[in-house]
């Protein structure tokens, strides 16, 4: 989304007019969920995606005579064979696009994306709200706690938009909007610079989060090491809070250079009730790990909330391997599936 935001604001501003194509509803085993979106050029340049396929390539084409007559529309597609727009597609779901058409002389449009390539750097939380009750004379606010750019929502609709943290159409009176989170505060804090972060690091950030990596050793800590991530920090294993603030909206991942660290972060971390703590180490190690915890005065079902040991169990080995099925945790998590360890 980044990326997208980035290329759109880039676009419009260099006077190209720009196709946003968002899945704003879906239904069954459709490749791509509500939220998917793709920009389009009308030299049919494109970033983003919707699934690829036949649904893509259609939703190009149908973008170029957008560009011809200037009007967005809505079309809603059938992923099943013999369907009478048959895709030649078996997935058996339907998914309902948007084919939104932004001039680029359009002056709200234009604030509205340059605004939102600049929130990703500010780790807030962000929404695109479009209006879409007439599909062809839409209106777009860009919306975060501090700003509201764009067509002015009333309250009502600013109040549902704020308790939402995904993809989804919304009814309200004889209006219906469509409500798409841009940007998520989703603070990823790793404690520990070894090998293992610095994979995980690219793999996280690329599927959205908002990595910060902890290190007592500066040589663990160090930007070079961590290109991807949105911070480094040097600080001490046995007082991260004057360092660091972690939340309950915050991820929290273990996997420092030996079991006392290991142990005294997560002693400090259990406060903070995140919503994610995952520690590495072995069935033993994490055993012994939580009768300390229970002498410290912790209790059971606190000790059980964590993710001990760190990762789905795909039989990792390597660093690159472990990384992975700790960045599919995470996703899992930030997905409400909650703990799995099967």
């Amino acid at each position: 989304m980044k990326k997208l935001m980035d290329n759109v604001s880039q676009w419009l501003n260099q006077g190209n007019n720009v196709i946003l194509a968002s899945i704003i509803s879906d239904s069954g085993s459709a490749p791509r969920k509500a939220g998917s979106v793709m920009a389009i050029k009308e030299d049919g340049d494109f970033t983003g995606t919707i699934g690829g396929g036949a649904v893509e390539h259609k939703v190009q084409q149908m973008a170029a005579e957008s560009f011809k007559n200037k009007e967005s529309r809505i079309k809603s597609f059938t992923l099943s064979p013999d369907d009478r727009d048959d895709l030649g597609m078996i997935c058996g779901g339907n998914v309902t696009v948007y084919i939104q058409y932004i001039s680029s002389l359009d002056e709200n449009a234009r604030e509205m994306f340059s605004y939102g390539a600049q929130l990703f750097l500010k780790n807030k939380d962000s929404w695109l709200v479009t209006d879409i009750t007439d599909e062809t004379n839409w209106r777009m606010t860009l919306l975060t706690a501090e700003a509201e750019i764009g067509t002015p929502l009333p309250e009502n609709v600013t109040k549902q938009v704020f308790t939402t943290g995904r993809s989804m159409q919304l009814q309200i009176a004889d209006r219906k909007y469509f409500l798409q989170p841009l940007t998520n505060a989703e603070r990823v804090f790793i404690f520990g610079g070894g090998h293992i972060s610095q994979e995980l690091v690219p793999l996280l950030s690329n599927a959205g989060f908002s990595c910060f990596v902890f290190d007592s050793l500066p040589e663990f800590a160090g930007m070079e090491l961590f290109p991807a991530a949105q911070g480094v920090i040097v600080g001490d294993f046995d007082n991260i809070s004057a360092a660091v603030d972690i939340t309950e909206r915050d991820y929290v991942i273990i996997i420092t250079r030996g079991h006392t660290y290991d142990l005294s972060v997560e002693a400090q971390t259990l406060k903070q009730k995140p919503r994610y703590l995952g520690v590495i180490g072995s069935k033993t190690k994490i055993a012994d790990a939580s009768q300390k915890l229970l002498g410290m005065g912790y209790s059971q079902d606190q000790i059980d909330s964590v993710h001990a040991p760190i990762g789905i169990a795909i039989n990792a080995v390597t660093p690159a391997e472990i990384a992975v099925s700790i960045a599919a945790e995470l996703i899992m998590v930030r997905a409400g599936n909650g703990k799995n360890k099967d």
